[in-house]
């Protein structure tokens, strides 16, 4: 492989996780972290265990962040999730956090 094939692959790859670091930092920002883990359930599902749940569903970003907004529980147990209002998370960045999320494999 020459010099000038792998400089813009290197790159490409560097914008695509760019993104990814940057909606992790979000949800760590806004304390989602305080109740959710990459790989394992604490007091909220995995996002992993997420991501694989709603796999392929096109109307599961939309559901995940009203049940954000609003809380509740029933989903993954009876332990409720708090409302997270756009003082919390603004949308953008709600946004940003459940479609890393949904990507994770």
């Amino acid at each position: 492989m020459s010099y000038r094939i792998t400089l813009p692959l290197l790159l490409a790859g560097a914008l695509v996780a760019l993104p990814t670091q940057a909606s992790e930092a979000i949800a760590k920002k806004a304390r989602c972290v305080a109740c959710h883990a990459l790989d394992k359930k604490m007091v909220g599902p995995a996002y992993r265990d997420v991501a694989t749940k709603y796999r392929g569903d096109s109307g599961a970003p939309a559901r995940l962040a009203e049940k954000v907004r609003a809380g509740g529980s029933g989903v993954w147990g009876q332990v409720p999730m708090m409302p997270h209002p756009a003082d919390k998370i603004s949308d953008d960045d709600l946004k940003a956090v459940i479609g890393w999320v949904l990507a994770l494999e």
